[in-house]
């Protein structure tokens, strides 16, 4: 029998899973707080996890975060973006979510890269080129994020429940 501490800690590593693959969720943080929870609260009853294991998991969901906020930045700047083109997408991705969701991040972080690197006095084709790693740079950090939080849930529960 699973108890209440154990099954809440899986459904936020689940959340975190789930919010990988969702806009504004903090999946890495939320993957680490189910297994902070678990570790601290779980009663002496349930199955050890030892503090190496803590410590991976945690530092796994960090980095999921950092993937996270990082990724598209990073791809951006590959893609011969100018740092103020970041901030410039930033915002405006922001702003579209809450009028078009998460489409809304999608195009509007790609025509915002677009027009600030015009603005900036990228030829097009240059512009064209940020904007198109700066999208893939995030469908690439959203990827590498579902698959450590992913890899958090897997490992929380192999280590829980099956050994």
């Amino acid at each position: 029998m699973v108890d209440l501490i154990t099954a809440a800690a899986v459904l936020v590593l689940v959340a975190g899973v789930v919010g990988s693959v969702v806009p504004l969720v903090p999946a890495g943080p939320l993957s680490a707080t189910g297994v902070l929870v678990y570790y601290f609260l779980a009663p002496p009853s349930a199955p050890a996890l030892g503090v190496g294991w803590v410590v991976v998991f945690v530092l796994v969901g960090l980095i999921a975060f950092a993937v996270e906020h990082l990724g598209g930045a990073f791809a951006s700047k590959a893609g011969g973006a100018e740092t103020t083109t970041m901030v410039v997408a930033g915002v405006a991705s922001l702003a579209l979510f809450f009028v078009l969701g998460p489409l809304g991040i999608v195009v509007g972080t790609a025509l915002a890269v677009l027009g600030a690197e015009l603005y900036a006095g990228k030829e097009p084709v240059a512009a064209a080129r940020a904007a198109g790693y700066t999208l893939a740079g995030m469908l690439a950090s959203s990827v590498a994020q579902l698959a450590l939080t992913l890899s958090v849930l897997v490992g929380f529960v192999a280590v829980v429940f099956v050994r």
